[in-house]
C-alpha cells in the first residue's frame, strides 16, 4: 500500500484529531495524564501550524485519508529550538519507513528555517518511536525544556541540526 506526505489542510482537522485520539488510546496515553490527546487545540491543528516557523505534514493513503502526521513549531522561550510535535501514525503505515521520511522532512525544514536544535517529549510506551529518534541522532536529556503542558512525557530528547 502506498502512502503520501503533504502539508496539512484545514479540512484535515477532524481526521487528524481522530488519528491522534485513536493512537493515544491504543497506547494508553490518556487525556488525564497530560498527553497530546488533552491539548485544547487538538481539533484545530491546521490553525496551530499555519504560523511562521511552524509546519505540519500529514500522511495519507491513496484515497487521501489521513493516517498519520508530524510537525514542528517553536519551543516557547528558546527561539533557536523547534519542537517535534504530534507525530502519530495509525497501524497501516507503521514499519514501512514513512515515520523516518516524515521525521527527516521535519528536521530538514527546521534547519532551513534556521533552528539550531530539535527537541521532543515522548513516553516509554512508544518504543518504536523512541528507537527511530535514537537512530536519527536524538540524545536523551535529564530534564524538560520549558513548559509544554506534557508533563507526563518522561522522556525528553534533542538533536543538533
Amino acid at each position: 500500500m502506498s502512502f503520501y506526505i503533504r502539508p496539512i489542510k484545514h479540512s484535515d482537522n477532524p481526521a487528524l484529531a481522530q488519528v491522534i485520539r485513536h493512537v493515544s488510546a491504543e497506547f494508553g496515553l490518556t487525556a488525564d495524564k497530560g498527553y497530546s490527546v488533552a491539548d485544547p487545540t487538538l481539533d484545530s491543528l491546521f490553525e496551530v501550524y499555519n504560523r511562521p516557523q511552524s509546519h505540519y505534514w500529514v500522511l495519507t493513503d491513496a484515497s487521501d485519508a489521513v493516517v498519520g502526521g508530524a510537525g514542528i513549531a517553536p519551543l516557547m522561550g528558546r527561539p533557536e529550538v523547534c519542537e517535534l510535535q504530534k507525530m502519530y501514525f495509525l497501524s497501516k503505515p507503521r514499519g514501512q519507513g514513512y515515520a523516518k521520511k516524515l521525521l527527516t522532512l521535519c528536521l530538514q525544514t527546521a534547519k532551513e528555517i534556521g533552528y539550531k536544535q530539535c527537541y521532543l517529549e515522548s513516553t516509554a510506551e512508544l518504543k518504536a518511536a523512541l528507537g527511530l529518534y535514537e537512530h536519527m541522532g536524538f540524545t536523551h536529556l535529564e530534564q524538560h525544556w520549558g513548559n509544554t503542558g506534557h508533563s507526563d512525557c518522561e522522556i525528553v530528547m534533542v538533536k543538533e541540526l
